[in-house]
């Protein structure tokens, strides 16, 4: 035992997989100590909150602030503030002023505020509509407000009299040190449609996806197992059944059947677990197949039929003297099937056939969620493109694993 597993522990791949796999149960472990509470709680307002550092602008205006003086302060404020239309307007008067802006580029705000505060004049003779002229003007006292304003009134209604009242000045120098401000929350995924954190959904979602993958491992591994490993021993009319049934399934597109199953059941019925046995049970065919070929190969050996001849009964024959030698088969086909599980949840919760969507998040759920608000087209790509990266590197890693124990119990892939 122990040199088998120094063996499989001396494989790179297998390492490889291994610990990356690692790596995902210790986050699943780990970040709920540190962010507890409802992977399902709203904490934002609005959807699809960017990835950040957000504090409380309420108590950023009443905490302590410290004057700096930074250079390109100014130039950054107008930059955040000068939308590409004014950009392309800026250029355009350029191109009527006859003011030489070749090679300069749209997102260049500093060069481009240097050429406007050098040429744009409201009483330069140029050819354009009034209506122009006017755009222009409104342009121009929008950039320089935006350079000249020293200060901000923060204003508040009085409930007496229910006129505003300036509660406190801050001034443009003035900066806060995040540290300091009371309410302050990390985003590190921002938040999703429903304004809930996508990184402690994540790591619930992929839990429940790795439970869902377990469990559908497990069923469709006993399953193929008992199938594979009773028609391959007994044969004749026994595996002439089980070879029936296991082709009935094989002829039927597993995830067609899988579908339908999951269609019969109310969405009240599709929990996580049941989910996974669904899975478990229209998965089961390939691995009774390969078993049954593999038990066939063993059924004649030296050793068996002296065990036949003992008088030793069928179950202990197939769990002393057969599985101990397809035990290493049986442990990659239940890594595959682990595997095959959670794409199959990925896909049937895509597809608004997983598991309830009020109670507890999956992998494929949030996918359903990001594509039903239409977050690739919107630019959200923190709502998704997490989630098909954790189930990449999931799927990645268990056939990393699969492919190195191979390397280790197959002989004709041995170095």
């Amino acid at each position: 035992m122990k040199n088998t597993l120094r063996q499989i522990f001396h494989s790179p791949k297998f390492v490889g997989g291994f610990c990356i796999f690692v790596f995902i149960l210790a986050m699943m472990i780990i970040y709920p100590l540190i962010n507890p509470g409802d992977p399902l709680e709203r904490i934002g307002v609005e959807t699809f909150s960017k990835p950040g550092i957000y504090f409380s602008m309420y108590d950023a205006s009443t905490t302590k602030t410290s004057p700096f003086r930074l250079a390109d302060a100014d130039d950054k404020r107008v930059a955040s503030k000068l939308s590409m239309e004014d950009r392309v307007a800026m250029v355009e008067w350029f191109g009527l002023a006859e003011v030489d802006v070749e090679g300069v580029s749209m997102d260049d705000t500093e060069t481009l505020l240097k050429l406007w505060d050098e040429n744009y004049s409201a009483d330069k003779k140029i050819k354009m509509t009034q209506a122009k002229k006017k755009y222009f003007k409104r342009l121009n006292n929008s950039i320089q407000s935006l350079k000249a304003a020293d200060k901000m009134e923060v204003v508040s209604k009085n409930p007496e009299s229910g006129e505003n009242e300036t509660v406190t000045t801050i001034d443009k120098n003035a900066y806060v040190n995040v540290s300091d401000v009371t309410n302050t929350k990390i985003l590190p995924l921002g938040t999703d449609n429903f304004g809930r954190d996508v990184l402690k959904e994540l790591v619930s979602a992929t839990r429940t996806s790795i439970g869902i993958g377990l469990i559908a491992g497990i069923v469709a591994t006993l399953i193929g197992l008992t199938v594979g490993l009773l028609a391959g021993y007994v044969g004749g009319l026994v595996d002439d059944l089980l070879s029936l049934v296991t082709n009935l399934f094989t002829v039927i597109p597993s995830f067609i059947l899988l579908i339908l199953i999951s269609y019969s059941l109310s969405q009240d019925q599709r929990g996580p677990s049941t989910v996974a046995v669904v899975i478990g049970l229209t998965s089961w065919t390939w691995t009774a197949r390969s078993v049954r070929s593999q038990v066939i190969s063993l059924r004649n050996r030296d050793h068996v039929n002296l065990s036949k001849l003992s008088g030793h009964s069928l179950v202990r024959i197939i769990l002393t003297d057969i599985l101990p030698y397809i035990a290493s088969y049986v442990v990659m086909a239940f890594i595959l099937q682990v595997s095959s599980g959670i794409l199959a949840e990925s896909q049937l919760s895509l597809l608004g056939l997983g598991p309830k969507t009020t109670v507890t998040p999956t992998l494929g759920l949030m996918m359903n969620w990001a594509m039903l608000y239409s977050a690739h087209l919107n630019g959200s790509w923190w709502a998704y493109f997490p989630v098909i990266l954790t189930i990449t590197l999931i799927s990645f890693s268990l056939n990393l694993m699969n492919t190195g124990l191979d390397q280790v119990f197959n002989p004709e892939l041995r170095d």
